[in-house]
C-alpha cells in the first residue's frame, strides 16, 4: 500500500517515452510504483483526464538571489517547477571576497539577501533555514570568483590570482555545486580571456561540474562564441550547456540555425555539449551590459565615477552609440526595473521614448538612467525572432529554462514574463499548437536538465525517484503574463508534489515548504589536490 496515489492519469514520465495512463504510487516521499490503473492502494488524488509528469527542473534560474526573500517561490510552483538551478550567468551569491563589491555588481538582479555566509555552505545553510517551498540545485559563477580572487580589474589574472579561483571553485564543488557558470558579456567576467575560462574549466570537469555559459556574444559574433565555448569544452573535458541559446538584432537572425550545426558537429564528435532556450522573443539583463566593457573596469562605483566625468563619459557614450548602431537597438530596450530616483516612472518604456523625452539621443539617455539609479537598472530587450526561438526549442539537445529571478506573485515594475510562464507557455501555446509533442515537451524539462547536471534520481517517474510531481491539466495549461502585465501567475496546473509533499492542491497553494538545496555527492576526482587542474 501506498501514502498517496495519483490515480488514472496520463503519465508521461520524463524519459521522452510515449504517455500511458497509469496509477503513481508515492511512499516515503519517492515513487514507489507506476502501474496500472485501478491497482494501486492508497489516499487517492484523481487525475483522470489529467497529465501526470516529474516536476520541471529549471536548469537557468537566479532565483539564488530571491529565494530567501520570497521562500514560497509562487511563480515556480504555479508552472509545475520544483526544482530551481542557480548560479547562472557568471553570478552566485559566493564566494563572497568584498562584500559591498560584489553586492553592488549584482544589484541588477534584485538580491533579497542577508549576506550572513561567505561560501556555498554558508549559503546554502541560510536556503535551508528559510525552507523554500521548491529545490535549489546550486552552481559557482565566474564573475563571483573573480571579484573574491583579484576584484573588478578589467585585467588578466596574475598565476597566485587564477590559482586562487581555481581553489575557491574547487572548495564550493566540494561543498555540493552542481556547476560553474560563466556570464562572458558581464564585468567583470566579460575581463577574462578563453585561457582563464579554460583553465577554470578544466578544475570544474576535474570535480565532474556543469559548465553553463553565458556566451562572449549573442549578436553578430554568436557563432564565434559558440565555437569558443565547444573549444573549451573539447580541451577539458567538461560538459557544456550554453544558456539560453538565441541571436540578437535583426540582421543576425536565422543564425541559430547555423549555430545549431556547430553543436550538432560536436556532439557527433564526441564533446558533450547541449543548450537551453526560454520561450521568448526577448531578453532581460541590466543595462550596464549595454556599455563598452571597459566602462566597468572596476565595478559599478568606477563606472559611476566615469559617467561623471564629461570626456569619459563621451567615451562611454561613443561605445553605446556605436553598439546601438550595430547589434542593440534603443526602440526595443526597454526599463524594466530600478531603484527610486529621476526616471523611477520610466519602467515600461523604451530607452528611445526616454530620449525622446529628454530631447536627446538614446546613447545620452541611457547614460543619464544609469547615473540616476547608480547602475542598478534592468531592462527587456526585444531583439529577437520567432523562427529563431521555435528552431531552438524544437532541437533535442535543447532544455527549456527560464532564465528569471521574480519568485513573488506580486511586485513593483514590469519584469520579464518568463519569471511566471516559460514552463506553462511551452506546455500551453506550444504544445498545442503543434511546435512540440507533449512527451518531448516534458522530456525537456525534466530528464533532459536532471540528465546534464548528473541528477539521477530526479526527472523521472519511476520507482525509486524522489517524488517531485506536477498533475496538469494538457487542454488549459498556459500563461498569463505579458510584458504589459508581467505579475500574473500561470493557469492549469493542478497539483504539485517537492519529495512527496503537496505544494499545490486543486491550483491552489498550500503554504507548504518542504524544498532544500540539493547538495551534489562528490564524485571521485580525475586529479588530486585543488591546484593540480589549474596547472597542468
Amino acid at each position: 500500500m501506498s501514502d498517496l496515489v495519483i490515480a488514472g492519469g496520463t503519465v508521461v514520465d520524463g524519459t521522452g517515452a510515449p504517455e500511458r495512463v497509469a496509477d503513481v504510487g508515492i511512499t516515503a516521499g519517492r515513487v514507489d510504483a507506476v502501474a496500472a490503473p485501478g491497482t494501486l492502494d492508497g489516499t487517492r488524488i484523481d487525475a483522470d483526464g489529467l497529465v501526470v509528469c516529474p516536476g520541471f527542473i529549471d536548469l537557468h534560474s537566479h532565483a539564488d538571489f530571491s529565494v530567501t526573500g520570497h521562500p514560497g517561490a509562487d511563480t515556480a510552483v504555479t508552472q509545475g517547477v520544483t526544482t530551481l538551478v542557480t548560479g547562472n550567468c557568471g553570478w552566485s551569491p559566493f564566494p563572497v571576497g568584498d562584500l559591498a563589491e560584489l553586492r553592488a555588481a549584482s544589484a541588477f538582479l534584485k538580491g533579497e539577501l542577508d549576506w550572513t555566509w561567505t561560501d556555498a555552505a554558508g549559503y546554502a545553510d541560510a536556503v535551508d533555514a528559510a525552507r523554500p517551498a521548491v529545490n535549489l540545485a546550486l552552481q559557482v559563477g565566474h564573475s563571483a570568483l573573480r571579484l573574491a580572487a583579484m576584484g573588478g580589474a578589467e585585467r588578466a589574472p596574475s598565476a597566485d590570482e587564477l590559482e586562487r579561483m581555481g581553489t575557491l571553485l574547487a572548495e564550493a564543488a566540494v561543498q555540493g555545486v552542481w556547476g560553474f557558470s560563466t556570464g562572458l558579456i558581464y564585468a567583470p567576467g566579460a575581463y577574462g580571456d578563453a585561457a582563464e575560462v579554460t583553465a577554470l574549466a578544466r578544475v570544474a570537469a576535474a570535480h565532474g561540474l556543469l559548465y553553463s555559459t553565458h556566451m562572449r556574444n549573442e549578436a553578430d559574433a554568436l557563432l564565434d562564441a559558440v565555437r569558443e565555448a565547444v573549444a573549451t569544452a573539447r580541451e577539458t573535458g567538461v560538459r557544456l550547456e550554453i544558456s539560453h541559446l538565441k541571436v540578437m538584432g535583426r540582421t543576425n537572425h536565422g543564425a541559430v540555425t547555423e549555430a545549431l550545426a556547430i553543436i550538432d558537429a560536436a556532439r557527433i564528435e564526441g564533446v558533450d555539449v547541449a543548450c537551453d532556450v526560454y520561450p521568448y522573443t526577448a531578453s532581460s539583463t541590466t543595462l550596464t551590459s549595454r556599455l563598452p566593457a571597459w566602462a566597468l573596469d572596476g565595478g559599478v562605483e568606477r563606472m559611476l565615477e566615469r559617467l561623471a566625468d564629461g570626456p569619459t563619459r563621451e567615451r562611454v557614450a561613443a561605445g553605446l552609440r556605436e553598439r546601438m548602431a550595430r547589434d542593440v537597438d534603443p526602440e526595443g530596450v526597454v526599463i524594466a526595473d530600478l531603484p527610486p530616483g529621476p526616471f523611477t516612472a520610466a519602467r515600461g518604456r523604451s530607452v528611445a521614448d526616454i530620449a525622446r523625452d529628454l530631447g536627446t539621443d538614446p546613447a545620452d539617455a541611457a547614460l543619464r538612467v544609469l547615473a540616476g539609479h547608480r547602475g542598478a537598472v534592468s531592462i527587456v530587450n526585444h531583439a529577437m525572432a520567432a523562427a529563431d526561438v521555435r528552431t531552438v526549442l524544437r532541437h533535442p539537445a535543447s532544455s527549456v529554462a527560464s532564465d528569471g529571478w521574480e519568485l513573488r506573485p506580486d511586485g513593483p515594475g514590469r519584469p520579464h514574463p518568463r519569471s511566471f510562464g516559460t514552463f506553462t507557455k511551452v506546455l500551453g501555446p506550444h504544445v498545442r499548437d503543434g511546435d512540440l509533442p507533449l512527451a518531448a515537451a516534458v522530456h525537456k524539462m525534466t530528464g533532459l536538465p536532471a540528465a546534464r547536471l548528473g541528477m539521477t534520481d530526479r526527472g523521472v517517474l519511476r520507482p525509486g525517484a524522489v517524488a517531485d510531481v506536477a498533475v496538469l491539466d494538457p487542454a488549459t495549461v498556459t500563461d498569463r503574463s505579458t510584458y504589459d502585465d508581467p505579475w500574473q501567475l500561470s493557469t492549469g496546473v493542478q497539483h504539485v508534489l517537492v519529495a512527496g509533499d503537496q505544494v499545490l492542491s486543486d491550483g491552489a497553494l498550500t503554504g507548504r515548504r518542504p524544498g532544500k538545496v540539493l547538495r551534489r555527492p562528490a564524485p571521485e576526482r580525475r586529479q588530486g589536490g585543488f591546484t593540480g587542474a589549474i596547472r597542468q
